[in-house]
């Protein structure tokens, strides 16, 4: 009975660290807002960029649930 409860508080302690990530707007993320970096160029246009402590954004996800077909080995005809 004692290894039972073990495996249990074992388990839920190891998907609460694999899932201790926050979720944005831009995908997953350590934190909840991430820094963004705003500035104008010489050219007097505003650049944002964003993202770069995500775990994995959307877009990653989207390519890695993605069924990839097979190349085709050789001609058809």
């Amino acid at each position: 009975m004692l290894g039972i409860k073990m495996i249990r508080i074992s388990l839920l302690i190891i998907l609460s660290i694999l899932f201790s990530g926050c979720v944005n707007k831009h995908g997953i993320s350590l934190k909840y807002y991430s820094d963004c970096k705003e500035y104008y160029d010489l050219q007097g246009y505003y650049h944002k960029k964003c993202g770069e402590d995500d775990i994995m954004t959307y877009k990653e996800m989207g390519e890695a649930f993605k069924r990839k077909e097979p190349e085709p080995s050789r001609n058809v005809y």
